[in-house]
C-alpha cells in the first residue's frame, strides 16, 4: 500500500504540475491521496516514510534560507504581534461558530478551532475533552484546505511565485548523504527534547547552520525537491485514511466554514502586516498561516520564499498553543462544572 500511495501522490502531482498550478507537485499529490483515501483505497505510509519526508522538508527549508534572513529579524516583532492577535481571534470566533451554528459541545468546538498542534489537541481529546473523531476530521480538513489555499491564492492574490535564487550548482551524492546524516541526528535530538515538529525543525536547523557556516553553498537537486513534494503530499493526504465518506460529509461543512474563517482572518492580518513590513505578501501569509509546518515549509520552498521567516513564526505559533490549549481546556471544564444542575446542593441542604 505504501508504493501505491506514493504512486497516487506522484500521479496527482504530475497532473497539477502539468496544468502549471503553483506548487503543483505538493497540492496535486495531497488532493489525489486524500481523494483515494475517502474513496476507499487503503492508503498507508509507514512512520519511516513519514520521517523521511520530514527530513527532506527540513533539509530543503534549510538549503533555501535566504542569505539576508538575519537582516529581516528586526521586522519580525510586527508580524509576531499579528500572529498573537490572529490566534486569539481564530480560536474565539471559530469556537463560537461551531458551538452556536453546529451545536457542538464546547470541548469539541474549541479543540477543533485550535490552529495547529494536532498531537497535543488529540491528547486532550483522548483525556475526555470533546469528541475525538469530530475533532480530527475538522482539523484534517483545515490542514488540507490551507495547503490548497496558498497555490490557488497565488492565481488571484498578490502571492507571487519567485524563481529560486540559489546557485546553479546542486549538491552531489556525498554532500547530500553528509547533510542528511547531520540533519537526521539533530532531528532525533530535537525529538528527544520534545520540541514541537522536532524532526522537521531539527533537520532545518542543521541544514541552515551548515549553510550559514559555509559548509555548502549548492542547492538541492530538482529531482530530490520533487520527491520531497510528492512525499509531503502523500503525508498530508494520508491523514484522511480511516475517515468514511459519511463521517467526512457530517463534519465537512463545519470544517470548511471554520477553515474559511481562518483563511479570512489570516489574509486580513497578513495584509495589515504587509503595509508595515517590507516583505512579499505571500511570505507573510505562509508565516502566519496555521497549517502544518511541513506543508507550509514545503510551500515556502516551492514558491521561493524565505523559509527562516516561515519556520520561526510556526515555532512561535506552536509554543503559544502549548500554553493556550491547556488554559482553554481548564476554562471549558470550569464552565461545565458551573453549568451542572444544582440539585445535589439542594438535597444536601434539605438533609441538613
Amino acid at each position: 500500500m505504501t508504493i501505491a500511495t506514493l504512486l497516487v501522490s506522484a500521479a496527482g502531482g504530475a497532473v497539477a504540475n502539468g496544468l502549471s498550478l503553483p506548487a503543483g507537485w505538493l497540492m496535486g499529490g495531497a488532493l489525489a491521496v486524500a481523494g483515494a483515501a475517502v474513496g476507499g483505497m487503503p492508503v498507508h505510509l509507514p512512520d519511516r516514510v513519514r520521517d523521511l519526508s520530514f527530513l527532506l522538508v527540513g533539509m530543503s527549508m534549510g538549503a533555501s534560507v535566504a542569505p539576508d534572513s538575519l537582516a529581516l529579524v528586526p521586522s519580525w516583532p510586527i508580524s509576531l504581534a499579528g500572529l498573537v492577535i490572529e490566534l486569539a481571534v481564530i480560536i474565539a470566533t471559530t469556537g463560537w461558530m461551531l458551538t452556536r451554528l453546529f451545536r457542538l459541545d464546547a470541548g469539541t468546538a474549541y479543540l477543533s478551532s485550535f490552529p495547529g498542534h494536532l498531537s497535543f489537541v488529540m491528547s486532550m481529546a483522548s483525556a475526555g475533552v470533546g469528541n475525538a473523531r469530530q475533532i480530527v476530521i475538522i482539523q484534517v480538513i483545515r490542514v488540507m484546505l490551507l495547503t490548497i489555499c496558498v497555490p490557488v491564492g497565488a492565481l488571484f492574490l498578490p502571492i507571487a511565485h519567485f524563481a529560486p535564487t540559489g546557485p546553479a550548482t546542486t549538491l552531489n551524492g556525498w554532500e547530500l548523504l553528509a547533510l542528511a546524516a547531520g540533519c537526521g541526528v539533530v532531528g532525533l535530538v530535537f525529538l528527544r527534547l520534545k520540541v514541537p515538529a522536532g524532526f522537521v525543525l531539527g533537520a532545518m536547523a542543521a541544514a541552515t547552520a551548515a549553510k550559514l557556516g559555509g559548509l555548502y553553498t549548492a542547492s538541492m537537486p530538482p529531482v530530490l525537491t520533487v520527491l520531497t513534494f510528492v512525499l509531503t503530499g502523500a503525508v498530508i493526504g494520508s491523514r484522511f485514511a480511516g475517515i468514511s465518506r459519511r463521517e467526512l460529509v457530517g463534519a465537512a461543512v463545519g470544517g470548511v466554514i471554520a477553515t474559511a474563517m481562518t483563511v479570512a482572518i489570516v489574509t486580513a492580518i497578513a495584509f495589515l502586516v504587509s503595509l508595515v513590513v517590507d516583505m512579499p505578501f505571500g511570505q507573510i501569509w505562509l508565516g502566519l498561516s496555521p497549517g502544518a509546518l511541513e506543508g507550509m515549509g514545503a510551500l515556502g520552498v516551492a514558491l521561493g520564499y524565505d523559509t527562516a521567516f516561515i519556520a520561526a513564526h510556526h515555532v512561535i505559533r506552536l509554543l503559544l498553543l502549548t500554553f493556550a490549549i491547556p488554559l482553554v481546556v481548564v476554562i471549558i471544564r470550569r464552565r461545565e462544572r458551573l453549568s451542572l444542575p444544582q440539585s445535589g446542593a439542594t438535597v444536601t441542604q434539605q438533609e441538613i
